[in-house]
């Protein structure tokens, strides 16, 4: 699932799903979104909307979050009392407004049957890049173990062992004490890749150290902390060598859940660009390695679309497929998608597609006919739309 996600001019949530490994995308209706007063028309800004796919549960909802921009948009001359504008820069984190404090919305979507629900505004008054903010999860839980979900949380670790949460059955926000957990080290936690759920919990990793994880539905949550392979961790705040503009560590390393387990993924970053795959062992003590692929060997023969390889760019991990633990999906340049098969020792797909990042997201049978569940009985803030 593409992590941006758009506005869009329709009565309800549209969803444009694509078979993999293209990029399923998310629309929401405009009216549905919390806005402010509009900008004077005789400002050097307009108004906008950003939108993402934040978080997925491990039974295919979304979690969504839409957040009012204003853009500098400078006016250039009138014409019949009207202004004409520059357009707004392509990067958008330069022409936003940062004195605007942003009304944010959030949603949870059924991607298939396109329920949607919008969750209250949140406890805390004032958000910083909501749109960017990777501490935010979404966790089902259903009462047989399996099938259809009974309720739902979202949750966000903050700072002083605290925990933002909503609890749909209790239909508002809070924030709950933590259980903090035994750390290796005095080194704080860098959360650089979205919320993961998986075996009950919602998982934060730091992807030069390790990852914590909490069941949100306790009343006191407790984290555990389970460190990465041995050889993949870092000092803390590890330069990423002669990095480029604006890269970080996770570009080249994330932990996803596929086939029921939790995997470790890498790739160095020259030639002859090594993948390696890992897998959590059962009893969660240690890693094992799966895969070690050199990726130069694969396209050897030069007949891709994406080679040769610009000056300086290097491939960067997307995904690992939730489905085959073997398949992971890595991006070059931000246009290509390439599609590795670990077992096979093969590019399996290729394709263009200019997003950053995406969202993995499973989509059961049952998803198409159940509901997304509902608020607390004592409550109307919490509203199916």
């Amino acid at each position: 699932m593409c992590h941006s996600a758009w506005t869009v001019g329709a009565p309800g949530a549209q969803v444009r799903l694509a078979e993999p490994p293209r990029v399923s995308e998310v629309y929401v209706p405009e009216q549905l979104l919390k806005t402010g007063p509009l900008p004077d028309p005789d400002d050097d800004f307009v108004q906008g909307h950003g939108g993402a796919v934040c978080a997925a549960s491990a039974d295919g909802l979304l979690l969504l979050v839409y957040a009012e921009t204003r853009l500098f948009a400078r006016i250039v001359a009138r014409q019949v009392g009207r202004p004409l504008r520059l357009p707004p820069q392509t990067d958008a984190l330069k022409s936003i407004d940062p004195d605007l404090v942003p009304s944010v919305t959030r949603f949870v979507l059924n991607p298939l049957t396109r329920q949607i629900t919008r969750l209250p505004d949140r406890v805390t008054k004032f958000e910083v890049s909501p749109l960017f903010n990777l501490r935010m999860g979404l966790l089902t839980q259903a009462d047989r173990g399996h099938g259809p979900p009974d309720r739902f949380a979202v949750a966000e670790l903050q700072e002083g062992d605290l925990m933002l949460r909503f609890l749909s059955e209790k239909g508002r926000w809070e924030n709950v004490a933590i259980s903090p957990c035994h750390l290796p080290s005095a080194r704080r936690m860098k959360i650089d890749q979205p919320a993961l759920a998986f075996g009950g919990r919602l998982w934060w990793v730091d992807v030069t150290w390790g990852a914590v994880s909490a069941d949100p539905f306790t009343d006191r949550p407790e984290l555990s902390f389970i460190e990465l392979p041995r050889g993949s961790v870092l000092p803390a705040r590890s330069p990423l060598p002669e990095a480029e503009g604006e890269v970080s560590w996770s570009e080249y390393r994330r932990v996803d859940a596929s086939q029921g387990r939790l995997r470790y993924v890498e790739v160095s970053r020259k030639e002859p660009f090594l993948l390696s795959s890992f897998v959590l062992d059962k009893d969660a003590t240690g890693w094992t390695l799966e895969h070690r692929v050199a990726l130069s060997k694969l396209w050897a023969d030069g007949c891709h679309p994406w080679l040769p390889l610009p000056a300086g760019k290097t491939p960067q991990i997307e995904l690992l497929d939730p489905l085959d633990a073997n398949v992971v999906y890595l991006t070059l340049d931000k246009k290509h998608v390439i599609v590795v098969d670990m077992n096979m020792k093969m590019v399996i797909g290729s394709y263009l597609y200019g997003n950053d990042f995406s969202v993995p997201c499973v989509l059961p049978p049952w998803l198409g006919s159940s509901r997304i569940p509902s608020a607390g009985k004592d409550t109307g803030k919490h509203k199916t739309l």
